[in-house]
């Protein structure tokens, strides 16, 4: 099957540093309860989910970052907000994600900012789990890896 190439470039990013990993190939999904679903060894707490923001600090200072988060917890703009002191945050539409990303969908953007040249940060709760799941750049595609490699690997700010 035909991936983005954002998969093979991740799954070689992992090969050339000697890091376990697993693939899953799947079903197309969209949210992180249904990858849950066809995830089954692994929890939605496990789960890396990866949005883009748009942070916006002035009007000539607005920049894209990725958050990253354990799927079982909910966006919280307030706080978000605060940890950037923006004065306004929303979310990268679709088009926005697809340029970004170099053709990547909604909903399959992986947690590797990083690619992409955006700013990462990662809410701690995601480093509770030795292993994390996250759709590696398809919708239809997961990879599972450690996540103290994905921490080194990405290097990302952390927040709670």
């Amino acid at each position: 099957m035909l991936y983005h190439p954002v998969v093979e470039k991740i799954k070689n990013i992992l090969v050339k540093n000697n890091l376990w990993f697993e693939t899953f190939e799947h079903e197309p999904v969209m949210t992180s309860e249904e990858a849950a679903k066809v995830r089954l060894e692994y929890t939605l707490h496990q789960g890396a989910k990866a949005i883009i923001i748009r942070v916006k600090i002035t009007e000539s200072n607005k920049r894209f970052v990725m958050l990253v988060f354990p799927a079982d917890m909910r966006f919280d703009n307030k706080k978000v907000k605060e940890i950037f002191n923006a004065k306004d945050i929303r979310f990268a539409t679709p088009e926005e994600i697809r340029k970004i990303s170099g053709g990547v969908e909604t909903g399959g953007i992986p947690p590797f900012g990083n690619l992409f040249g955006l700013e990462v940060l990662v809410d701690n709760g995601l480093f509770e789990n030795e292993k994390i799941i996250f759709n590696a750049g398809d919708r239809r595609y997961s990879i599972a890896m450690k996540s103290a490699d994905y921490k080194s690997l990405v290097n990302p700010l952390i927040f709670r």
